[in-house]
């Protein structure tokens, strides 16, 4: 049936609540138009990783249903064939519902299951139809599919793409701290001038950071990959085969090639997010890594002529509409504003997490959405930072080591020959005359007095052996 007014064709579908005007186009059914007339509220969908996640969760469902007797076969065919081009991203178009939606992701699930239910009555003969929610959404619920969804796409995102890239950006830091192994610079703490280091010392800091960051997520990897699936409503697995959750989840875990495995409490992995409130908090983590890496760059590449000046970033774009010639660090300047922008998805999947009441977690989409973004956004941050940026680093020999010979920091190896309050002098008047503290030490009569030799001072002012003590 179709209604062609306002230019527009649509056809009349039906639910247990009547009927819906949906548009002809539309794969999607009744449920689906109902979602996206209640929810105008952000015009952001579920991430694609995210729709493949329950595309993979509805095939696997089908081929386990059938092998159960639960459904036909031909009709879980059919279902597995429309499940496979979802995930491959054909139909993505046809997900229309607002993140900020109803709390357990029904309508999402819902979404799925019509989507898919038309896909596949297509490749059935006439008259055989396939039901989303008899047929796609047999032995499930919107309660455990949706959260594993989420797990799933989560632990997909985080094996597949951000553990990669974060170590692209391990190995380029590592790279950078062999190269620059014998430049030596000041050290700086509190912001002032403090005991020689060595560039590579302080690459193979940042180096560090990163593996530790993969470290965290791969500690976090056994609780965000337990999935919820098969405790259907409230974690009991009412109206499940039995049999069900393990194999598919295990059909899943095949197809996906991930290290899924099934919850082994359902009732904490139906009414807690835990395992996803974790992980996000590994991702903060990982920003507050990637924002100390950034402004240690911006400030260490400051200048040219009135900054630090002790690395050179790759230019990569004019920095000023203004001021001819002038270039910033807009690499890291994106990165800390993806680190700022994790750090805020962490506060709402931490809210969202606490809102398990009873048998359901009610704030699952936001959850995804927070998440899913967060490992997208540090994925994509990690490789330009390692490409278009750390990989093209050079560094300022000369002046680097003019800083650290130059900081009457250097006075402290001497404590132990004049003493600290004797050295403390020494550094005062070096900065007061400007003059270095070899040449402040000389003139004092320290090597007269015998407190130490020449060849002493030599070897406490050398600034790489004071980077190796």
């Amino acid at each position: 049936m179709s209604d062609t007014s306002d230019n527009r064709e649509f056809r009349i579908e039906h639910d247990s609540m009547g009927e819906v005007r949906v548009p002809a186009h539309a794969k999607w059914r009744a449920q689906t138009q109902r979602a996206v007339e209640n929810f105008p509220v952000s015009g952001q969908r579920l991430e694609r990783t995210h729709i493949e996640a329950l595309a993979r969760i509805k095939a696997a469902a089908a081929k386990v249903n059938a092998e159960l007797g639960v459904i036909d076969e031909d009709i879980a065919a059919a279902i597995e064939e429309a499940a496979a081009e979802v995930a491959e991203g054909r139909w993505d178009e046809h997900f229309p519902v607002d993140v900020f939606q109803t709390g357990s992701g029904t309508s999402s699930n819902m979404n799925t299951n019509e989507v898919l239910a038309t896909l596949a009555g297509e490749r059935l003969p006439e008259g055989r139809g396939v039901h989303p929610n008899d047929h796609v959404n047999a032995s499930q619920s919107s309660n455990d599919v949706f959260p594993s969804s989420i797990h799933i796409a989560a632990t997909a995102a985080v094996t597949r793409d951000l553990i990669p890239a974060l170590a692209r950006l391990a190995d380029s830091l590592e790279r950078k701290s062999a190269e620059f192994s014998e430049v030596v610079k000041s050290g700086r703490t509190h912001l002032m001038d403090a005991t020689p280091v060595t560039l590579g010392q302080e690459f193979g800091g940042y180096a560090a950071q990163v593996r530790y960051g993969i470290e965290r997520l791969e500690s976090a990897l056994p609780r965000l990959a337990e999935l919820p699936l098969g405790g259907t409503a409230v974690g009991t697995g009412i109206n499940t085969p039995p049999g069900f959750s393990a194999a598919v989840i295990a059909e899943v875990a095949r197809a996906t090639g991930l290290p899924l495995t099934e919850a082994r409490d359902h009732f904490e992995a139906q009414g807690a997010r835990d395992g996803l409130v974790e992980t996000s908090g590994q991702l903060r983590t990982i920003a507050v890594s990637l924002t100390k890496i950034s402004n240690d760059l911006r400030w260490m590449a400051s200048g040219p002529r009135t900054g630090l000046a002790e690395i050179n970033l790759p230019d990569l774009q004019p920095g000023s509409s203004i001021m001819p010639g002038k270039v910033n660090p807009v690499i890291p300047e994106a990165v800390l504003m993806v680190a700022a922008q994790v750090t805020g998805n962490d506060t709402t999947v931490a809210v969202a997490g606490a809102a398990g009441n009873f048998e359901l977690n009610v704030m699952l989409p936001v959850i995804a959405k927070n998440l899913l973004e967060s490992v997208r956004l540090l994925a994509n941050a990690a490789r330009l930072l390692a490409d278009r940026t750390v990989d093209g680093i050079t560094a300022n020999v000369e002046r680097a080591r003019e800083y650290a010979e130059s900081s009457p920091s250097v006075v402290t190896p001497l404590n132990k020959y004049i003493g600290y309050e004797e050295a403390a002098k020494v550094a005062k008047k070096s900065l007061a005359e400007r003059k270095t503290i070899r040449e402040v030490v000389l003139e004092a009569g320290y090597v007269e007095r015998g407190d130490l030799t020449v060849e002493q001072l030599d070897e406490a002012l050398d600034v790489l052996r004071m980077t190796r003590p």
